[in-house]
């Protein structure tokens, strides 16, 4: 999210003193602690309706010995193929507190790539930094204008990627056949080549997994819409699938030639009593684009603090905000689409597809949080980033149009891959030891859609990507454009940081003892995938049954599941699937489901508030807790060392250990975004409300007893 420490940022209006505007909020934010080295952009959805970024104290009204000189001019590091665009010599930056007497006076730069702050002893006040900020940050751009184009071209195109990253990029057929034999899924399905050089659809990959029956000319019919494509297999058999809706027609020739088209198809993957299969129609029973965008809309403008007077005004009226925005009960929305689709797969042994109009928003949300519960490996690092290349980029999330980087179309601008990052840190908080990575890395992950140097989140298809990097596309020594992939994060930080990635927490899967054990045996993969239940008779005259040709007009393509006989009693198998696992110790390397009950979804607090210092927690939250059972962790094992006498073994082990202080106290709950400093705890409000729960003096002093930081 923006708000981040900026200059000239609105502070308290002084008494006789006329407010003066000085540039509205640009897109910026600027990191605090280890993890703010780089620039990180903002948060995705919808913009505020107009600026409301305003200073209302004047250079001239800070005390002259707040000033510092600086003994020499600090110069901007670019990066390679980086252009300065416009800057301002003198310009005020200040912490957001109660009282803004104390401030740093500096130079505000705004390059192709960051706007950034340079404290140095200027005197000019220039002022076409405003029109140059907003010009270069909000105007629409071209797709080849973005600095991911301008890096690209002065790098070597030779540029190594980290050799630990095990990240599949599932960018060639052999990637995908990887997948098929790692879920089992070989035994039904077939990777298919039919798309190379984007001869069907540009909307689809070039390599993809199909129903092993199914005909590949039959994908190229209608353009890989109305065809069934395979994401995932459980290790009862069952698969995840998903298909883009075929278009509405009214020609009746055309209509008939559909129906048998999609009928053919269902016959391949519904063919009981050995395959049933389900259908999800996203696109008219569940949520849409826009409810996600208007509930984001409305969610961001809490963190959007300019001063602690707006803070505490807040604070006051939080959790009816909250509410109203219905962010939470999106994601808990989002959570239960999920379980439910866990159920078919897990409980009836039922194939599911998932429909949407281009199967590229909701049913990479759903289908993705659906192998992040059932599948373990979608919970290691290296299994997550895959996850997301297999189902986001390559499955052709348009990440261009969603995250509007070249600031065409609000309309477009929908936050559907934060909306599953926030799914995902639900989960992570909920059930830590399953997980291999932090709530820090899905942080920094969410920053990463905006940092154009990394091609990942940066085009809406792999056509689109190919189209404009292959062909002209050179760098500086001649050779065709190398983009970076963020899966390479080396590329943002050094080794130190990247250790607050790594989950200390994490309970790593046992190894399997491999000797036979009498009486116990695994099911064959044809016997795992029998219905549990007694077998439904399949649907007359095919895909469509009884309907009438009219019905059939209105049902083809957005409400295909419509047509499919869900059971009466779905509520009921889903309350008593979700109340049984959770009556359960939980296997951390087994099914995995969240608590979706009111109190259960909650707010991201280290990503949304990390940049409103009066929300931190000093000394506190969930950092401490971890470092307190890193130091129980690290005890435990110094008692074993000794015990072994392995004390050469000892250095090997505390290297390991994560980069945190031992200290909890010198912690903050906003670790490692927020800096550890004092401030203020006293609110600046106008009302009762806070009056009524005693005096504030008092109040910040009883507060400050119980936390003692020291030296810092």
């Amino acid at each position: 999210m923006g708000g981040a420490p900026a200059a000239c940022a609105g502070g308290r209006r002084r008494s006789g003193s006329p407010s003066r505007r000085l540039f509205p909020r640009v897109a910026a934010s600027q990191g605090g602690g280890m993890l703010g080295k780089g620039v990180v952009g903002g948060g995705g959805g919808p913009r505020a309706p107009k600026p409301s970024f305003v200073s209302y104290v004047r250079p001239e009204e800070i005390h002259t010995n707040e000033k510092e000189a600086a003994e020499k001019e600090v110069t901007l590091h670019l990066l390679p193929g980086e252009q300065l665009l416009c800057e301002a010599s003198t310009v005020l930056k200040y912490v957001q507190e109660d009282s803004c007497q104390r401030g740093v006076y500096g130079r505000l730069v705004c390059t192709d790539f960051k706007i950034a702050f340079l404290g140095d002893d200027e005197s000019a006040l220039e002022s076409d930094i405003v029109s140059g900020i907003i010009h270069h940050t909000l105007a629409p751009k071209l797709l080849k204008r973005l600095f991911l184009f301008s890096y690209a071209a002065a790098v070597h195109s030779n540029t190594p990627t980290n050799p630990q990253n095990h990240t599949v990029m599932f960018d060639t057929r052999e990637d995908w056949c990887w997948e098929l034999e790692r879920t089992k899924g070989n035994m039904k399905y077939k990777a298919v080549s039919v798309n190379e050089g984007y001869k069907v659809s540009e909307r689809l990959p070039a390599y993809f997994v199909v129903p092993a029956p199914l005909p590949e000319e039959s994908v190229s019919r209608f353009q890989g819409h109305g065809v069934p494509i395979w994401c995932w297999s459980y290790h009862n058999g069952c698969a995840l699938l998903k298909m883009s809706a075929l278009p509405k027609e009214q020609d009746d020739g055309i209509l008939q030639t559909h129906r048998s088209f999609l009928d053919g198809v269902y016959r391949v993957i519904h063919r009981p009593p050995y395959e049933m299969v389900k259908t999800e129609d996203l696109s008219s029973n569940f949520l849409s684009l826009p409810d996600i965008q208007t509930a984001y809309s409305k969610f961001k403008q809490l963190f959007l603090i300019d001063n602690s007077a707006e803070f505490w005004d807040t604070d006051i009226k939080w959790f009816s905000l909250l509410e109203s925005s219905s962010w939470l009960d999106i994601i808990r929305r989002c959570l239960k689409k999920a379980i439910e689709v866990t159920e078919c797969l897990d409980a009836q042994n039922t194939n599911v597809l998932l429909v949407e109009e281009n199967a590229s928003d909701l049913c990479c949300l759903v289908s993705s949080l659906v192998q992040v519960m059932m599948d373990p490996h979608c919970r290691t690092r290296a299994g997550f980033q895959s996850l997301v290349q297999k189902e986001w980029v390559v499955g052709g999330h348009c990440f261009l149009d969603r995250c509007n980087h070249l600031r065409q179309s609000d309309k477009e601008e929908v936050p559907v891959f934060l909306l599953f990052l926030d799914c995902v840190w639900q989960l992570v908080h909920q059930h830590p030891p399953a997980f291999e990575f932090t709530e820090t890395y899905l942080t920094v992950l969410s920053d990463s859609l905006y940092i154009p140097i990394f091609s990942t989140f940066f085009f809406n298809s792999p056509h689109q990507k190919e189209a404009n990097v292959g062909g002209e596309g050179r760098d500086a020594h001649g050779a065709p454009l190398h983009l970076l992939t963020v899966w390479d994060w080396s590329v943002q930080f050094e080794p130190r940081a990247q250790t607050l990635f790594q989950n200390p927490l994490y309970v790593e899967k046992p190894k399997l003892d491999k000797s036979p054990r009498k009486g116990t045996h695994l099911k064959h993969q044809r016997q795992l995938s029998l219905p549990l239940t007694q077998a439904k008779s399949s649907p007359k005259r095919g895909f469509f049954r009884e309907e009438t040709d009219h019905l059939i007009k209105n049902l083809l393509g957005k409400r295909i599941s419509k047509l499919i006989n869900y059971s009466d009693e779905l509520q009921d198998n889903f309350r008593e699937f979700y109340d049984s696992w959770h009556s359960k110790p939980a296997d951390y390397h087994g099914l995995l489901l969240p608590h979706i009950e009111g109190p259960e979804i909650r707010v991201w607090a280290q990503r949304y508030l990390r940049w409103i210092p009066e929300a931190q927690i000093l000394g506190g939250g969930t950092v401490a807790m971890t470092s307190r059972l890193l130091g129980m962790m690290e005890e435990v094992r110094s008692l074993q060392e000794k015990v072994s006498e392995r004390h050469l073994h000892q250095r090997a082990l505390q290297a390991e250990a994560p980069a945190l202080p031992r200290s909890s106290a010198r912690l903050s709950s906003l670790f490692p975004f927020a800096l550890l400093q004092r401030h203020p705890s006293k609110p600046v409000l106008p009302t009762s409300g806070w009056k009524a729960l005693g005096d504030e003096d008092d109040l910040a002093r009883r507060e400050d007893e119980f936390v003692d930081l020291g030296e810092v």
